[in-house]
């Protein structure tokens, strides 16, 4: 079981995790080739769904980060995926509980693609 200082860390990433999903700010937002190539209509939709995603459980979020989701949509399995980069987006973020060492990339992606 995490310690309480453990805890405080995973909490600061998954609010900043949060902060990304559902406003699209506080790093970058990846769409693959599949997500783009759908309708207008479509797009904005997996997109609310993104930001509006709850469902985190210890199936799909084991860290409590909150860095993970997948949904179904029109038939296709939709994911979305935070990972945590350098400033530099060299190599992974020494810390991703701090935001001044860390760049936050979200992709959004069909199943089949991941």
């Amino acid at each position: 079981m995490p310690d309480k200082e453990e805890k405080e860390r995973i909490a600061k990433i998954r609010n900043l995790n949060n902060q990304l999903r559902q406003t699209f700010s506080g790093g970058t937002v990846l769409l693959s080739r599949g997500i783009r190539s759908k309708s207008p209509k479509e797009l904005c939709d997996i997109l609310e769904r993104v930001k509006n995603f709850n469902d985190f459980n210890d199936g799909n979020d084991v860290c409590g980060e909150h860095d993970f989701g997948s949904f179904d949509y029109n038939g296709d399995t939709i994911f979305f995926k935070v990972d945590y980069y350098n400033n530099d987006n060299t190599y992974l973020s020494p810390d991703p509980s701090n935001p001044a060492h860390t760049h936050r990339v979200m992709t959004i992606l069909l199943s089949d693609e991941y």
